[in-house]
């Protein structure tokens, strides 16, 4: 697995149909999605892991990651690649002994680089930060700023930036020092999500920090 991702992180959309999701997120990881996190925040547990387990087949078939947010146990329960954890969904040593040395194992940082440190050394593989924009998605969540990917950067682990980005808005996270940039409307809700998943690589041709043109 790729330890240094870089790229587009696809966050689905909750929706109870199974086909219609399937049918949504094939096109994205197709089209160069980079990592994807299954989050369905209103089904009921046999739903979220049924359709858990049939992401997690595309996933395999597209050769991409899958990561279950919130719910650490259903993703050592179907083998998913790891989890994505909130402030208030706790667990994080549990969840890396339970999940094993090499998943992936995120936390959302919100606005604090103390979160994200503390994140880390309770087995984080990943930190996530935001919202850097308004977001349809959590309309009221603490902001975040630029100059924190950079801080970040510092723990040794890949950073996220979510939040309301755009392909318009996107390059400067990136430039700042974001890995990843998780997306959910900005993709799902895109009148061609095939289309959007490209404009969001173009936020990655510039160069990484500290790396270089050669």
């Amino acid at each position: 697995m790729n330890r240094h991702p870089r790229g587009l992180y696809a966050i689905t959309p909750d929706l109870a149909d199974t086909a219609r999701l399937l049918s949504c997120v094939e096109p994205v990881l197709a089209a160069g999605a980079c990592w994807l996190q299954y989050r369905n925040k209103h089904a009921d547990a046999g739903l979220r892991e049924q359709q858990a387990l049939e992401l997690l087949s595309l996933c395999r078939r597209h050769g991409v990651p899958l990561l279950v947010n919130d719910d650490w146990r259903l993703a050592a329960r179907i083998g998913a690649d790891g989890a994505h954890l909130g402030e208030d969904d706790g667990g994080l040593p549990a969840a890396r002994r339970a999940l094993g040395p090499d998943a992936w194992l995120g936390a959302s940082c919100y606005d604090s680089i103390e979160l994200a440190s503390k994140a880390v050394a309770d087995g984080a593989s990943y930190v996530a930060f935001g919202a850097f924009f308004p977001s349809p998605t959590k309309p009221g969540a603490r902001r975040a700023t630029a100059p924190l990917l950079s801080e970040a950067s510092a723990l040794g682990v890949p950073v996220v930036a979510i939040g309301g980005i755009s392909p318009d808005n996107g390059r400067p996270l990136v430039e700042a020092g974001a890995d990843l940039l998780a997306v959910i409307s900005g993709v799902f809700d895109a009148p061609d999500p095939r289309a959007a998943v490209r404009a969001f690589a173009t936020c990655f041709d510039s160069p990484h920090p500290g790396e270089s043109r050669e």
